[in-house]
């Protein structure tokens, strides 16, 4: 599908070529084709439709549909869902399960049934730009479900029934009203007699009745020849199937299509006629088996009263025996079509809970050692050294709670990352040296790199982070002995991996190679969950191998993994190769810079404890300091200062203006003016980066603060 996406003509729509759609389109459409689920994206308020290839089976034997509106696709149902796709344009997400549907699709007006959710798809100033239709059909469980139903009222209805008169009327009531039928009726037909007789029937209001005698002659010879030798007929779309003279008797009453199911009993012909006459329609497989089902159990429940006493307990305790068994299967039939769902729905559940689980436990053991030593800290007889031990506590418990929301930020590919061109083999040989020494004699670590320089683009510190990740989780599985390879190689394709489109390369490819014990088969679409671990309690976080597909994803490539138990595991980390023709040199790091020296800074921040904080911090260290709290209140400030300020300190996420818009703005404004940009969290700056600003995430140091604010004044 992504291959008819790219291939198809999209000049002529309204979304114009490939090359000029927006960001959030191409992550919608990107998310949507590596999803297993029916999904499609539809953009804009003409709801442009792009599907994957599972949704090909909703649509059917439908005209294509990319590139068209959604309402032109559906135009046969778009009364019955058009309200629900407005409230999810007006920002709704709308859920509905077991909807039913009357489509075309397969030639012919079909009932269909979904579950299907309409999820808003928002840029990155919030506005609802289309939205995303996730839809699996349920027409199968749904069906089985009602005729489970029917079967089972009909069942008990014929159960309850004093005499042969009762059951066919019931039977054919209950099956008229089931399949939506005009009339339904029993025929009874002599085979050495040229007549035949409908002896009951059931009519829906505003059809003719047809109880009465009628000539085989009537009836078709072609018709008759066929219930004689017991086989159903069969007369579907406006009984273009008979002769000329049939049909035009088959009119003359008022019938546009019949079933007849023939039972040959006691030398007569008994026939269970289902009859349509209000528009033409094709006979389904469902209600052509269930109509001769239906005869079949009518007929037992008949004989029930014409046989003897002996023989009619006999039947009575069978036809119970044969329907219960029937009902199980029907029922594990039925949980068989709700299983795959159920299982998807329950892996999503789990998913979720294993996260918030491991979120909240990691959390609170973070929160506990703070609040411990902040109730030893307010003891007024502490000593020094026990104080300056619980500051220093505090402060590392704070770093190891930003390095815990930066795992999760980077396994959600949320992190900002800052990336750079290196040249990434004496990067690996310098972490190949450290770990050699931290991992004992017993482990020999061999390291494989090119001949030539292998440059990448990426973030050196998540690099270092996720090949340290990959190489301790080697050394474990070796159980502290064994051969441990770190192998670089250039100019690789990157493998098609989880549904990912085909990319450019080149890419350099980072391979983590061990001997140990291996990841067992079902365990391995797992391993890069959050907090999924095969280690004992305590010896494992299970964020390093999510942090590691986080990182590589949202850097433009993947992660592979091979393992064979008993033999060993590889790694293999995909990141963007840059052509020597494109290599830049990289600047040397900047030391921390000396204080203020009475520069005058703008502070820029909503939050009144976070900006106030920040101010004091800064003005601790010899700034000059204003604050705004927002990018409004900033402006005006910058326009009516009697001095001019040295440099901006501005949160991204902030209400109306954020920070990034503002940031560009005084950049066009205001060239001369630096502008430093801070968040916990920011999707624009997750999905376009820092946009050329300095960028220092949450949570932040008084001396990195100072640091940054040296490096854009040039004071360093």
């Amino acid at each position: 599908m992504a291959d008819s996406i790219r291939d198809h003509d999209w000049v002529s729509t309204p979304l114009g070529p490939l090359d000029t759609w927006p960001d959030v389109l191409k992550t919608s459409v990107a998310l949507c084709l590596a999803s297993r689920f029916p999904q499609a994206v539809l953009w804009g308020n003409s709801l442009i439709t792009l599907h994957n290839d599972a949704f090909t089976h909703i649509l059917g034997d439908k005209p294509t549909a990319l590139g068209r509106p959604f309402s032109d696709v559906w135009q046969e149902a778009w009364s019955e869902i058009r309200h629900m796709a407005q409230r999810a344009l007006d920002g709704e997400a709308v859920y509905i399960e077991d909807f039913p549907l009357l489509i075309e699709r397969h030639g012919s007006p079909e009932r269909a049934y979904f579950t299907f959710c309409y999820s808003p798809i928002r840029d990155h100033d919030g506005r609802v730009v289309g939205m995303l239709d996730t839809v699996t059909e349920t027409t199968a469980s749904v069906v089985a479900n009602q005729r489970l139903n029917f079967l089972d009222s009909l069942g008990r209805a014929a159960a309850n029934a004093t005499d042969p008169e009762r059951i066919m009327a019931t039977t054919t009531q209950l099956l008229g009203e089931h399949l939506q039928l005009s009339s339904c009726a029993y025929a009874v037909m002599d085979p050495d007699e040229d007549g035949f007789t409908i002896c009951g029937d059931w009519v829906a209001p505003g059809s003719p009745r047809l109880i009465g005698q009628y000539r085989l002659a009537d009836f078709g010879q072609l018709a008759v020849n066929r219930l004689r030798a017991g086989l159903p007929l069969v007369i579907n779309d406006n009984l273009t199937q008979l002769a000329p003279l049939e049909s035009a008797t088959f009119q003359a009453i008022g019938i546009t299509a019949t079933i007849c199911m023939p039972l040959i009993k006691d030398g007569h012909l008994t026939a269970l006629m289902a009859i349509h006459d209000r528009q033409p329609r094709n006979w389904t497989h469902y209600e052509q088996a269930l109509i001769g089902e239906v005869t079949e159990r009518c007929w037992a429940h008949i004989q029930r009263f014409q046989a003897h006493a002996e023989v009619n307990q006999a039947m009575a305790a069978l036809e119970a025996l044969n329907t219960t068994l029937e009902q199980r299967v029907e029922e594990r039939t039925t949980q068989l079509l709700h299983t795959e769902a159920v299982l998807r729905q329950t892996q999503k559940l789990e998913a979720i809970g294993q996260l918030t689980g491991g979120v909240a436990h990691d959390f609170n053991n973070l929160l506990t050692i703070i609040r411990s030593s902040i109730h030893f800290l307010q003891r007024p007889d502490l000593d020094e050294t026990r104080r300056s031990r619980y500051f220093k506590t505090v402060a590392d418990t704070v770093d190891r709670g930003a390095k815990l929301t930066g795992q999760l930020l980077a396994f959600a590919r949320r992190q900002a990352l800052s990336p750079q061109v290196f040249d990434a083999g004496p990067r690996l040989e310098a972490m190949a040296d450290m770990l050699d020494t931290a991992t004992g004699a017993r482990i020999h670590i061999q390291i494989e790199l090119p001949k030539q320089p292998c440059h990448v683009h990426a973030d050196l510190g998540q690099l270092e982070t996720a090949v340290i990740n990959l190489m301790i989780n080697a050394r474990d599985a070796m159980a502290g002995e064994g051969t441990l390879c770190l192998r670089l190689e250039a100019d690789k394709a990157l493998p098609l991996l989880r549904g990912q489109a085909a990319q450019a390369g080149p890419f350099a490819a980072i391979s983590v190679i061990d001997n140990g014990v291996g990841i067992a088969p079902h365990l391995l679409e797992r391993i890069f969950d959050p907090f999924f671990t095969t280690k004992a309690a305590g010896h494992g976080t299970g964020l390093g191998l999510s942090q590691v597909f986080g990182f590589a994803r949202q850097s433009g490539g993947d992660v592979q993994v091979h393992s064979v138990e008993g033999q060993g595991t590889t790694f293999t980390l995909y990141l963007p190769q840059v052509p020597m023709t494109e290599v830049q040199a990289i600047g040397p790091g900047t030391p921390l810079a000396p204080h203020g020296a009475r520069r005058r800074i703008l502070v820029v921040e909503d939050n009144p404890d976070v900006g106030g904080f920040t101010a004091q911090i800064l003005r601790d260290h010899g700034y000059q300091i204003s604050w705004a709290t927002s990018a409004e209140e900033a402006l005006g400030q910058i326009a009516t200062a009697q001095e001019p300020f040295d440099a901006v300190f501005s949160d991204v996420v902030m209400p109306g203006i954020g920070g990034l818009a503002l940031a560009r703005g005084l950049r066009d404004s205001h060239p001369a003016l630096p502008v430093i940009l801070t968040s916990g969290y920011s999707e624009a700056i997750a999905e376009g980066g820092h946009q050329g600003f300095a960028f220092l995430a949450k949570p932040y140091s008084a001396e990195q603060v100072c640091q940054m604010l040296g490096k854009v004044l040039g004071d360093t």
